[in-house]
């Protein structure tokens, strides 16, 4: 850049009023953000002109991130405004170095780096070191994105800033009811009524009347344009049986029943990501009481995570596919458990369709921990079926994100659970009783 060349930041955005407050508390040096904001009200474009001017103040990496890569594409990276205005043109031309468009990757003049990221892939994250993250759609991304860069941030001082509209009361939820309570947070919540720009309103009450009179489902209203909690995602697969459960006190404390064997169900997902349900029945009850999630490791590492827990285990369960010999061993994952002192059944294997089907038929009798099952509950709330574009429809087919393997696992849960019969007999940790044979 010629160091004649004056630069004016923010470039071509003028804050609404309703935007103000945001900007007022991050230059107080406020260092996390919670912006749930209704659908349309500026959010992505309120925290990139907070980044620009940031990435010149301090020389960095600064990530977008998104639930998928598509998304950051289509409303970063490729995205137009309603006035025909390249969102990317924020960062004036003078201050761009070069892009990567493979990468979705803008070098500045000054060494910083600006990157739009999705947190399917969010392992891809680990290694670099951003000074600055906006996580937009919180609500619909991976948790363990956050969780990754949180240490990253915490070290060197960096901000973050989440922007969503509710999806449920997931982890989008504690994030915000926490920073709300919070005074180092900057929290907001504003519906339509609350996004007021010189008198004028975003979003009119006679917009939502004719949103309705058009055949928007009303629950779907609620969240969109007033950021409700109490509504699903829609294309939800289990958020209303879930929604149920809540509401009939099935979520919440539930404790093991050390006198009964722990059931386990397991998916044995691709890229070494493996999902396992803890489950115990009791009668027509069944306790949902752990579960344990994690990538990268081996059969080996959740053998010795099932050990420290304190469980007799009855039957431990897994997909067809895990009879499956891998070409490097030419063992299967099945033989190699069986070294390792988990005997696996096989459980029967139905169409994805039928499975689900199966978890909406036995979900009324689940009973969940909240506290060690919050993940996985996260996950069965974000199941949902896969959005086609260019039909503006969902299909029927489930959408393979980060919640797939919770999901795939209660699947399991459902097709291969059995009743139990009551048989007496002794235990390794425990004295004689009543256990599920």
């Amino acid at each position: 850049m010629n160091a004649m060349t004056e630069v004016h930041l923010p470039n071509n955005y003028v804050a609404r009023d309703y935007q103000r407050p945001f900007f007022a508390a991050m230059q107080g040096r406020i260092l996390r953000a919670v912006m749930v904001w209704h659908r349309r009200s500026g959010k992505d474009k309120t925290a990139l002109n907070w980044l620009i001017p940031e990435s010149q103040r301090r020389v960095g990496t600064y990530y977008h991130l998104f639930p998928t890569y598509n998304q950051g594409q289509k409303i970063i990276w490729d995205g137009i405004d309603k006035d025909g205005f390249k969102v990317l043109d924020h960062f004036p031309a003078d201050l761009i170095l070069k892009k990567n468009e493979t990468e979705m990757k803008v070098t500045l003049v000054n060494g910083s780096i600006y990157q739009v990221v999705g947190t399917d892939n969010f392992n891809r994250i680990v290694g670099p070191n951003p000074v600055g993250c906006i996580f937009s759609e919180y609500a619909l991304q991976d948790p363990r994105a956050w969780d990754l860069i949180r240490p990253i941030l915490r070290e060197n001082g960096g901000w973050a800033v989440f922007c969503f509209t509710p999806r449920g009361k997931n982890h989008g939820f504690r994030l915000y009811s926490m920073a709300k309570r919070n005074p180092k947070w900057f929290c907001e919540l504003r519906t339509i009524d609350q996004t007021i720009d010189q008198g004028r309103r975003v979003f009119t009450p006679e917009d939502i009347t004719e949103e309705l009179a058009e055949g928007m489902d009303p629950d779907l209203v609620q969240q969109e344009f007033f950021c409700s909690w109490t509504g699903m995602t829609q294309g939800s697969y289990y958020g209303k049986p879930l929604e149920e459960a809540e509401k009939a006190g099935r979520i919440g404390r539930v404790p093991w029943e050390p006198q009964l064997r722990v059931d386990t169900w397991w998916d044995l997902g691709i890229d070494d990501y493996m999902a396992i349900w803890f489950t115990q029945a009791i009668a027509k009850e069944i306790r949902v009481i752990d579960y344990l999630e994690d990538s990268g490791e081996g059969l080996e590492y959740y053998a010795k995570e099932l050990d420290k827990k304190p469980y007799v285990y009855g039957k431990h369960n897994a997909p067809h596919d895990i009879n499956v010999r891998e070409l490097g061993t030419g063992r299967s994952r099945l033989e190699v458990a069986e070294k390792l002192g988990i005997k696996f059944e096989v459980v029967p294997n139905i169409g994805v369709a039928e499975g689900i089907q199966a978890v909406r038929t036995i979900l009324p009798r689940c009973w969940f921990d909240a506290g060690k099952c919050e993940r996985g509950l996260d996950a069965l709330r974000s199941y949902s079926k896969k959005w086609d574009e260019e039909r503006k429809c969902f299909k029927d087919t489930p959408d393979e994100d980060w919640s797939s393997h919770a999901a795939d696992a209660f699947r399991y849960f459902a097709v291969g659970f059995k009743e139990p019969r009551k048989k007496w007999q002794s235990t390794q940790k425990g004295p004689q009783s009543w256990m599920t044979a």
